[in-house]
C-alpha cells in the first residue's frame, strides 16, 4: 500500500513538474517568436500616451474628439479670412479701400444697363405705328349675319325703333366694336360696326363692318390683311373663345356666322 502510494505521489509530482516545464517552454517560445514582451510592447503604448499628451496639450489640457485634423483646419479658415478681409481694407489711393471701388463698380455696371435699357426703349419706333390716319378714306365694307340662339324672338324685335330692338342692337355692336377696334391687324383700320337688322329664326342679327383705307395702300390691304378671310377669321376665333354658355342670352353661334 504504501509502494502503490509513494508511486502515484511521485505520478503526480511528475505531471505538475511536466506541466510547468511545458509553461515556462510555451512562454519561451512565444518569447522567442515575438521577441522581448517589453520591447514589443512597449512602443505602441508610448505612442498612445503621445497622441493623447499630444491631445490633451494642444488646447490647454482639453482633449479635441477630432483630432489633429479638426485642431488645424478652423485656424487656416480664419486665415484665408482673414487674408480677404485685410485685402479688402487696404487703401487703393488717399482714403479710398478696395472695397468701396468694388461697391462703385457694381453701381456704376447697374446704372449704365438701366440707362441703357432707358434709351433703347426711347429710340425704339416701331414702322407699323406710325401712320396718318387723316389718309385712310377708302371705305371697305363686310356685310353679314349670325344668330343667337339663347334669345327668343318678339315683335318689338322687327320695329329698329322699340327699346328691345334698339338695346340688343347697342349690345352686339360693342361687341363687334370692341373685338375689331383691339385687333392687332385690323384695329387702325376699322372704323364702325352697325347691327341694322334683326329677324326670326331665334334671333338672327344682320350686321355690317365699315374699314377705312390708305390709297397708297388699298391694293395690298384688299388682297391680304383686310381680305374677306381674315374679317372673317377675326370674327370667328373671337366666337369660338366666348366664355358664355350656350344658354346665355347674348352667347352667338360660331356656325351661324356668316360675312360677304
Amino acid at each position: 500500500m504504501c509502494i502503490f502510494s509513494q508511486n502515484n505521489m511521485n505520478i503526480e509530482m511528475h505531471s505538475i513538474k511536466t506541466n510547468g516545464s511545458d509553461a515556462a517552454t510555451h512562454l519561451m517560445t512565444a518569447a522567442a517568436g515575438n521577441g522581448d514582451g517589453h520591447a514589443y510592447r512597449c512602443p505602441r503604448t508610448a505612442e498612445t500616451k503621445g497622441l493623447l499628451g499630444a491631445q490633451h496639450n494642444g488646447h490647454n489640457g482639453e482633449t479635441t474628439p477630432s483630432g489633429r485634423v479638426a485642431a488645424y483646419a478652423s485656424p487656416r479658415g480664419e486665415s484665408a479670412m482673414c487674408r480677404v478681409k485685410k485685402e479688402l481694407r487696404e487703401v487703393v489711393f488717399w482714403k479710398v479701400r478696395l472695397w468701396m471701388v468694388v461697391v462703385m463698380l457694381f453701381i456704376v455696371v447697374v446704372a449704365i444697363v438701366l440707362i441703357s435699357l432707358a434709351v433703347c426703349a426711347a429710340i425704339h419706333e416701331d414702322a407699323d405705328e406710325k401712320f396718318d390716319r387723316s389718309t385712310f378714306r377708302i371705305p371697305r365694307l363686310f356685310n353679314g349675319s349670325f344668330s343667337l340662339p339663347g334669345l327668343v324672338f318678339t315683335q318689338d324685335l322687327l320695329m329698329g325703333s322699340s327699346n328691345e330692338s334698339q338695346a340688343l342692337a347697342s349690345v352686339l355692336q360693342s361687341k363687334l366694336t370692341g373685338l375689331y377696334a383691339s385687333s392687332p391687324a385690323l384695329g387702325r383700320y376699322f372704323s364702325k360696326a352697325e347691327i341694322y337688322s334683326l329677324r326670326n329664326g331665334s334671333v338672327i342679327a344682320e350686321y355690317q363692318l365699315t374699314f377705312l383705307m390708305p390709297e397708297e395702300h388699298e391694293e395690298r390691304l384688299r388682297s391680304f390683311t383686310l381680305s374677306r378671310e381674315m374679317v372673317y377669321n377675326v370674327l370667328r376665333q373671337f366666337l369660338c373663345d366666348q366664355e358664355d354658355h350656350a344658354s346665355g342670352p347674348f352667347y352667338i353661334d360660331p356656325v351661324s356666322l356668316k360675312l360677304f
